[in-house]
């Protein structure tokens, strides 16, 4: 179960950089090739801070955890997480627009066509509710409960999933003493320098600042921003997406929580960017991403001071990044996981979810592949795909706003990526999807997003006006009552999460 290539075989992989990317790519290194002749050694050093404020999921992390044999309760005691069933967009489409976009499924199909083509045509003869109405998710977490699905078809309560809002700087300990646990060496020190293979320009070390050496066969690059191998070793080119997604700075600070713990994150467009808000058990995470060139630091802070729901737990601190991703993050000997890789605002909560997947994907070639020029052409193929509709997502919520600063008017007006041109229009024309094999987003987020920013299709599946518009009306009616029903049986969000604890021992 190892890679050869033309140097032989991986004995010994190096980790740069700690830090969420870091340490999950070591717990999950550690836990594929338990009892292999492969070592792992992570190399971080305190004096280089973490971005750490990505503290929102996507579902698939459940999946994550549970391969590596994480328990969830520990996970949620350990990193004081909350659940999340969708995230909440205020103000995207007009001023005083406010929408979810779900962890699951709209309606259920009837009679064999999909939920939304039904809507749409009845929403045309005024016979239809807000589609959220048909949406167990987005009702529940509007009034904050929560239960964890079933897995009976027959349940309203199978029709979504769910994620976690928790402290990324815990999730990361929590991590490193797993991996710790299974073997992995953790080395303190700053990376200075490397050592390239002068035959065939890859890495051979890397070169501390007291000068030791830290040598390795295969090297995953979760430095962050620097690139500190990805970039300034092996000068990898970088694909700048700031003129799609051009905000680039943001301010993050944490504040006491005062409103009730929902099972959503909230983003809240402002004048030239948005605002995050994430409720955790101990404290509330915020954020304001913004275009640096539409507006000022010191009015980029008094934006975010003035809209804390509670006392602030700490001074604001700045960030700065670039959208885009290298075009290759496979390179040589030297995989970019995180940062180091790539940087797509957390606007749809898809950092960790692609970190999770560069770890993935590069564990599903790792133990059965040989050939390493081979793996890296693969892997490069599927994350740039995964990046590409990514951003195509991001950029249909700037794209599709009715709002009327500066800053929304250029991104309503900008050149779209073709790729995304396509889809909206297929949507508008016909009431099509995108509907991949592979992705994170499934149509029931594009359709999320393109009806709560306000647009919605002009024609559907032709079958629908076949159907007896008496017999639509009375399953849409059916449908809402289901959903209303069901959230009104739902416990109350920090209620199950109080009881779960103390069922495990843990709150009290």
């Amino acid at each position: 179960m190892m890679i050869q290539n033309d140097a032989g075989p991986i004995r010994k992989i190096v980790i740069l950089g700690g830090g969420t990317a870091g340490w999950m790519t070591a717990a999950a290194l550690s836990h594929r090739l338990a009892g292999s002749p492969v070592s792992i050694e992570l190399v971080e050093s305190d004096e280089i801070g973490i971005v750490g404020v990505g503290e929102a999921t996507l579902p698939h992390i459940r999946a994550f955890n549970t391969a590596m044999g994480i328990d969830e309760q520990t996970l949620i005691d350990q990193t004081q997480a909350t659940f999340k069933l969708g995230i909440q967009f205020v103000d995207w489409g007009r001023p005083g627009d406010s929408y979810i976009h779900p962890f699951g499924a709209y309606g259920e199909p009837i009679e064999g066509i999909d939920f939304h083509h039904v809507w749409a045509a009845r929403r045309a003869m005024g016979d239809a509710a807000d589609i959220s109405d048909y949406s167990y998710p987005v009702r529940a977490a509007e009034a904050n409960r929560f239960q964890r699905p079933v897995s009976d078809p027959g349940s309203m309560l199978s029709t979504f999933s769910y994620a976690f809002q928790f402290d990324a700087s815990l999730y990361a300990a929590f991590l490193r003493q797993v991996s710790c646990g299974r073997g992995v060496v953790r080395t303190e020190g700053r990376v200075v320098d490397h050592v390239l293979n002068g035959a065939t320009g890859d890495v051979d070390a890397v070169v501390l600042s007291d000068g030791r050496r830290v040598s390795g066969d295969l090297f995953v690059d979760c430095s962050g921003f620097r690139g500190r191998l990805i970039n300034q070793a092996l000068e990898t080119t970088f694909e700048d997406w700031s003129h799609w997604l051009p905000c680039d700075s943001a301010f993050a600070v944490p504040c006491r929580t005062t409103a009730p713990v929902g099972p959503y994150t909230r983003a809240t467009a402002r004048a030239a960017g948005w605002q995050w808000r994430i409720p955790l058990q101990h404290r509330t995470g915020n954020g304001h991403v913004f275009s640096s060139a539409h507006i000022s630091d010191e009015d980029a802070v008094a934006t975010l001071m003035s809209n804390l729901e509670g006392q602030a737990l700490a001074e604001p601190r700045r960030l700065s990044f670039k959208t885009g991703r290298r075009q290759r993050l496979w390179s040589r000997n030297v995989v970019a996981i995180g940062l180091s890789g790539g940087f797509l605002e957390p606007l749809e909560s898809t950092s960790i979810y692609l970190i999770q997947l560069g770890i993935t994907t590069l564990l599903d070639m790792f133990p059965d592949r040989v050939g390493m020029a081979a793996d890296a052409q693969e892997y490069n193929r599927i994350m740039a795909l995964e990046f590409d509709r990514i951003r195509d997502f991001l950029v249909l919520h700037y794209v599709a706003n009715q709002r009327d600063e500066p800053f929304w008017r250029e991104m309503r007006t900008m050149t779209w990526p073709d790729s995304l041109s396509a889809k909206v229009e297929a949507f508008k024309s016909r009431g099509l999807l995108p509907d991949y094999d592979i992705g994170v987003f499934l149509p029931p987020s594009w359709l999320a997003v393109l009806v709560g920013q306000n647009i919605v299709p002009n024609g559907w599946d032709p079958r629908v006006d076949r159907l007896e518009p008496h017999v639509l009306s009375d399953k849409l009616g059916a449908l809402r009552d289901a959903v209303r029903s069901t959230v009104d049986r739902t416990p109350d969000h920090m209620t199950f999460i109080r009881d779960a604890a103390a069922r495990a021992g843990g709150l009290q």
